[in-house]
C-alpha cells in the first residue's frame, strides 16, 4: 500500500536544475533506499518532502495517504507524520538532550508553563529504548557525533513519525552504535513506519533496505527490490557509466621517504599522561599508507598533531625529507610540503561563506599575489578553473558559494585546494566519508595520480574494504600506539581487527 507519493517534482536554484520531473513513491512500512551520486537530487527531494523548502518554490505534488499535501514549513511537515534526520546535526549543543528532543513543541500544565516531568519522562523512556546511558539533563555538547546522531534519532522517534527520512544517518556512528540503530529501525518498520534510508554504503543498504529507487542528474532512473539487481548494476544505474573496478589501484615502486617519525609521542592536556605514545612511521614517495583502528585510537590525533593542529606539545622527532623539522602551527605544516584534508570537511575544510574559486586558493594565496601582496585575480581564477575541470567538480561556476555544493563536490574543492600548493604529503582523514561510489573512484584515481608523480599519502578510513583496497603497507593503531604493520599481499579485514583490537 502507497504511503507517500511525489509527482513531477521540479526543483532550480540559479544556474542549475537541481529535480527535473521526478517521480517517486513509497510504501508503507517500507525501507526504502534512495540512491544517486552527490548532486544527482536526493536532498533537494528530501527537502521539498520534509517543508525545508516551501510549496511553491517547486512544481509538483507530495501526496500521503493520497491527500495532497502542501507544507509551508518544516512544522507543517511534522504534523503530517513526516520527520527527517539531516546528516549535518541540527542540535544545540548548549541545551540539555531533552531540551533538545522537545525543542519548540514541549507539553504544558494546566497552568500554561512546560510540563518538566513529563519532558523528561519521556526523554528517559527514549533513552532506554535506544540502550543510550545517558540522563535526559546531560548537554548534548559532552556527547561525541555519533551520540549526537542517536538523540536526533530519538527527537524524530519522539514526534511519532510515520514517514521517517534518513539522511546518511550512519556516517558518525560506531559499529556498535549503527547495529543499535538497524535494531530500531525493524522495530519501526514492524510499526508499519515508512523508512527513506540514503546511504553510500552499499553494505548497509543491502542489510536493511527493501527496496532501491534510484536518481541520476536530478532525474528518476528506475527501481527495484534489493534482491533483484546486483550491486555493479546499481552502481552503474547511479553514476550512468560501467564501473569495472571499485578500488583501482595501481602500485608505484616506492622512492625515497618523504616523512619520518621516530618515537613520535604527543603528552594529553592535563595529567602526566599521553594521548599518542611512541609512534614510528615512514612514508615514502609514491606510496599509500593505510592507518587502520577503531574510533578513538588515536589517528585523527596523528595526523592533527603532525600538522600543528591539535595545540599539544610533542615528543620524538619529525623529517620531510630527510631534514628534521619542527612544526608547531599549520603553517608550519603547510611551509614544509604537508597537507591535510580533514575528516569534517565543512567544520575545518572549507570556508562556507565563501565561492569555490576562494576556497580553492586558500593555500596558495601567496603564490598567486605581486611582491605588494596584491592578488591575481585572473590567476586565480584560472586555477579554481583547472581543478574544476580535473576533479571534474559539478559547479555552475567558480564563483558558486560552495555551501550550495553536494558532499562529494565539496570534498573536490577541499581537495583543490591541497592540490593547487603541490605537496610532497597529503594526508587524506576520511576522505570518502558521505561521497557516493562514482566520485569515490574519482577520488582514487587521483591517488594514484599523486602516487605517480611521487607524492607520498597517509589515508585514515573506517571503511576496511577501502583501506585494504588502496593501501601499499596498513599500520593499525589502538589506544594511542601502533599496534602492528601489515604489507598489502598479507592484510585482512580479520587481522587489521585483531590488532586494533589488541588480540581481544
Amino acid at each position: 500500500m502507497i504511503k507517500l507519493e511525489m509527482k513531477g517534482i521540479l526543483k532550480e536554484f540559479p544556474g542549475v536544475r537541481a529535480l527535473n520531473n521526478v517521480t517517486f513513491t513509497a510504501e508503507r512500512g517500507e525501507v526504502l533506499a534512495l540512491l544517486g551520486e552527490n548532486g544527482a537530487g536526493k536532498s533537494t527531494l528530501m527537502k521539498i518532502l520534509s517543508g525545508v523548502y516551501a510549496h511553491g518554490t517547486y512544481e509538483g505534488e507530495i501526496l500521503v495517504d493520497g491527500q495532497v499535501c502542501k507544507f509551508a514549513n518544516t512544522r507543517e511537515a511534522e504534523h503530517a507524520g513526516i520527520a527527517i534526520i539531516h546528516q549535518e546535526l541540527n542540535l544545540i549543543p548548549g541545551l540539555s538532550i531533552a531540551e533538545n528532543v522537545f525543542l519548540g513543541r514541549e507539553p504544558k500544565t494546566k497552568f500554561g508553563t512546560i510540563d518538566w516531568k513529563r519532558v523528561h519522562r519521556e526523554t528517559q523512556e527514549l533513552l532506554v529504548r535506544l540502550h543510550l546511558p545517558f540522563r535526559p539533563t546531560d548537554l548534548v555538547s559532552a556527547l561525541s557525533v555519533g551520540q549526537q546522531q542517536m538523540i536526533e534519532i530519538a527527537k524524530a522517534i519522539s514526534i511519532k513519525a510515520e514517514i521517517l527520512v534518513l539522511d546518511e544517518p550512519t556516517s558518525a556512528l560506531t559499529e556498535s552504535e549503527v547495529e543499535k540503530l538497524f535494531a530500531i529501525i525493524r522495530e519501526l518498520k514492524a510499526q508499519n513506519v515508512t523508512m527513506i534510508y540514503i546511504s553510500h554504503k552499499m553494505d548497509e543498504i543491502e542489510a536493511i533496505c527493501d527496496r532501491i529507487t534510484v536518481l541520476r542528474d536530478g532525474s528518476s532512473v528506475g527501481s527495484a527490490l534489493i534482491g533483484d539487481v546486483t550491486r555493479n548494476e546499481l552502481i552503474t544505474m547511479m553514476v550512468g557509466r560501467d564501473i569495472s573496478q571499485m578500488f583501482p589501484k595501481v602500485e608505484q615502486e616506492p622512492g625515497a621517504v618523504l616523512l619520518s617519525l621516530q618515537n613520535y609521542s604527543v603528552k594529553k592536556s592535563q595529567g602526566n599522561g599521553y594521548l599518542l605514545q611512541d609512534i614510528n612511521l615512514q612514508v615514502r614517495a609514491g606510496e599509500v599508507v593505510g592507518l587502520a583502528g577503531l574510533m578513538g585510537a588515536g589517528r585523527t590525533e596523528l595526523v592533527m598533531s603532525l600538522f600543528g593542529a591539535l595545540g599539544l606539545k610533542s615528543e620524538g622527532s619529525v623529517q620531510v625529507s630527510g631534514r628534521t623539522v619542527h612544526i608547531q602551527a599549520p603553517s608550519d605544516a603547510i611551509r614544509e610540503g604537508l597537507a591535510l584534508v580533514t575528516e569534517d570537511r565543512k567544520e575545518s575544510g572549507l570556508v562556507l561563506s565563501m565561492n569555490v574559486r576562494e576556497n580553492t586558493s586558500l593555500v596558495s594565496l601567496q603564490s598567486l599575489s605581486s611582491r605588494l601582496g596584491k592578488l591575481d585575480h585572473k590567476r586565480e581564477q584560472a586555477l579554481a578553473q583547472r581543478y574544476i575541470n580535473e576533479l571534474r567538480t559539478k559547479t555552475p561556476s567558480a564563483e558558486a558559494n560552495v555551501n550550495n555544493l553536494s558532499g562529494g563536490n565539496q570534498q573536490k574543492v577541499v581537495l583543490a585546494k591541497w592540490l593547487a600548493n603541490n605537496p610532497k604529503v597529503l594526508i587524506l582523514d576520511e576522505p570518502t566519508r558521505g561521497i557516493d561510489v562514482g566520485a569515490k573512484v574519482e577520488i582514487y584515481q587521483l591517488i594514484n595520480q599523486l602516487t605517480a608523480a611521487g607524492c607520498a599519502v597517509i589515508m585514515i578510513s573506517s571503511e576496511l574494504p577501502e583501506v585494504l583496497g588502496m593501501s601499499d603497507r596498513i599500520l593499525v593503531m589502538a589506544e594511542g600506539r601502533i599496534a602492528g604493520e601489515l604489507p598489502r599481499a598479507q592484510a585482512t579485514q580479520e587481522s587489521i581487527m585483531k590488532l586494533a583490537t589488541k588480540g581481544a
